[in-house]
């Protein structure tokens, strides 16, 4: 509203489920395909996780760096460099590629300083290291790690699959900003597996890959997003924000 006059009017599809998957509540059509992008960065990091185990010994604030979409802070870049380190990686094996930081701050610092950003600046980086660390655990390639094809990409698919209780065929899987793939799915599939992390979190008696990474995010605010943003702000805030709100 300005004053009394409606300014802009917003389409909203919203669907509430419980930890079984049925409807609760809903805006719109609850069944729309959408595209996850960001928000499957928690089902890509367990997937990571999986064929790891304690191969790389990755602590909470890594694995909260994976699940990010952080705002090429400092401390971002750095931890997205220690674990390329840890995993016998380097950023010339990152198929993500470079972009202007999420903040306004540090895209003047780098203007300031002349500094082109690289792949390890990318708001995805963590995620793109951590699946390095897991295509090695595979025993697969480095080069090809975001093709869809790839042992990674696929263990991926299988984890969505997993979480979200969906089959393969119920699924799509175009490219995301970041080169890699990612999934499209009903709206209220989009909720399960959401509900799945959070019921996993609830449990006291099992310690799974799912569990460790919301406890890794909601532990370490500061590395799902960056200073002054929403993720970041209020620790309620679990997921990084999808990058559709960002354009």
């Amino acid at each position: 509203m300005r004053g009394n006059v409606i300014e802009s009017t917003h389409l909203v599809h919203a669907a509430i489920v419980d930890i079984s998957g049925a409807l609760l509540y809903s805006v719109g059509n609850p069944h729309r395909s959408t595209l996850l992008r960001s928000t499957c960065k928690l089902a890509q990091t367990v997937a990571v996780l999986e064929p790891c185990g304690t191969m790389f010994d990755f602590s909470a604030a890594d694995i909260a760096l994976m699940s990010a979409s952080h705002s090429s802070q400092a401390r971002h870049i750095s931890r997205a460099s220690d674990i390329l380190s840890a995993v016998g990686a380097s950023e010339a094996d990152m198929r993500c590629g470079g972009h202007p930081a999420l903040s306004e701050a540090v895209n003047q610092m780098w203007l300031k300083g002349d500094f082109a950003p690289g792949a390890l600046c990318n708001n995805c980086s963590g995620k793109h290291a951590g699946m390095l660390g897991g295509a090695r655990a595979l025993g697969a390639g480095l080069a090809d790690y975001h093709l869809p094809g790839h042992l990674m990409q696929q263990a991926v698919k299988e984890v969505v699959e997993d979480i979200s209780g969906l089959g393969p065929n119920d699924i799509e899987w175009p490219i995301d900003g970041c080169n890699l793939p990612a999934p499209a799915m009903p709206l209220t599939a989009m909720a399960s597996l959401y509900a799945r992390f959070a019921e996993a979190a609830a449990a006291s008696n099992a310690q799974t890959n799912i569990k460790r990474v919301f406890e890794a995010m909601q532990t370490h605010p500061d590395m799902v997003a960056g200073e002054g943003r929403f993720c970041t702000i209020d620790e309620g805030i679990r997921k990084p924000v999808d990058r559709e709100a960002g354009r």
